[in-house]
C-alpha cells in the first residue's frame, strides 16, 4: 500500500506541475502575461504536453504497481527458493526488487510495457479532464469573482474526473492487461493484439472490467490531488472566462 500512496503523489505533482507551467509559458508567449486567462488552444496544448510527459514516469510506476498486486500470496523466506511460475507463487519481494527484476529480464522495453496504451489513455484523458474542469469552474464561478471558491473547485474536479474516466476506461483496461501480462504467461503480443483479443472474447463489455483490472484507478489522482493542485494555481491564473476558452 505504501508504494501506490507514495507514487500517486509524485506522479500527480509532476502532471499538474507540467500542465500549470506549460500554461504559464503559453500565456506569456501569446498574451505577454503569464497570469493572463488562458485560451482554449493553450489549455489544449498544455493538456497534451502533460499527457505525453506523464507516460515517461507513469508507465514504470503503473507496471510495478500492477505486477506487485498480481501476486496473491505474501512473500516469505521459504518462497524465494521456489522457481514455480504458476499463479499464486510470489515472484517479487517489493517494488525495488520488482523493478530490478523486470529490467534484468525484459530490459527497457519491459519497463515501459504498455506505454502505447498508456499514451492513448493519458493524452485524451487529461484533455478530457482539464478542459471540462476549466469550463465548469467558469460556469459556476459567480460574476465578479477573480477565482472559483473551494466548493466550486471540488465540484468541477468531480465532474471533470467523471468525464475523463469515461474517456480513459477502454484504454486503461488494455494498459492494465498488458502490464499484468508477463508475470506468469504472455498472452498478448502488443496493444493492438490486446484490443482485438479483448473485443473478440468479451465484446464491448470488456471495458466494464476496469474496476477488476485497474486496482488504483486514476480518478483518485485527478479528483483528489487534482483539485488541490488547481487550487494552488489559482493565485497565478484567474478563473478562465467564457471569452478566454473560445477559439
Amino acid at each position: 500500500m505504501s508504494f501506490p500512496l507514495a507514487s500517486i503523489g509524485i506522479y500527480s505533482s509532476m502532471v499538474f506541475g507540467v500542465y500549470s507551467n506549460t500554461l504559464r509559458f503559453l500565456s506569456q508567449l501569446h498574451h505577454g502575461d503569464a497570469a493572463a486567462a488562458p485560451a482554449l488552444t493553450d489549455m489544449t496544448v498544455a493538456s497534451l504536453v502533460a499527457g505525453v510527459l506523464s507516460v515517461g514516469i507513469g508507465t514504470p510506476v503503473e507496471l510495478v504497481k500492477i505486477r506487485l498486486q498480481m501476486q496473491t500470496q505474501p512473500y516469505t523466506k521459504e518462497s524465494v527458493k521456489l522457481k514455480s511460475t504458476v499463479p499464486g507463487s510470489p515472484v517479487y519481494r517489493g517494488p525495488i526488487h520488482c523493478f530490478r527484476t523486470i529490467l534484468q529480464k525484459e530490459g527497457i522495453a519491459g519497463v515501459y510495457r504498455g506505454n502505447v496504451a498508456m499514451l492513448l489513455r493519458d493524452v485524451p484523458g487529461y484533455y478530457a479532464y482539464f478542459i471540462p474542469y476549466a469550463m465548469f469552474c467558469d460556469w459556476i464561478t459567480p460574476d465578479g469573482s477573480t477565482s472559483p471558491n473551494p466548493s466550486s473547485i471540488w465540484v468541477a474536479g468531480g465532474v471533470a474526473g467523471a468525464v475523463s474516466w469515461a474517456v480513459c476506461t477502454p484504454m486503461d483496461v488494455v494498459k492494465s492487461r498488458l502490464q499484468a501480462d508477463g508475470v506468469y504467461l504472455n498472452q498478448y503480443k502488443g496493444t493492438l493484439d490486446c484490443i482485438l483479443q479483448s473485443y473478440q472474447n468479451e465484446g464491448v463489455k470488456c471495458c466494464q472490467e476496469d474496476q477488476k483490472v485497474s486496482y488504483f484507478p486514476e480518478p483518485n489522482q485527478q479528483c483528489g490531488v487534482g483539485e488541490g493542485s488547481a487550487a494552488l494555481t489559482e493565485d497565478s491564473h484567474p478563473a478562465p472566462t467564457a471569452t478566454a476558452v473560445d477559439t
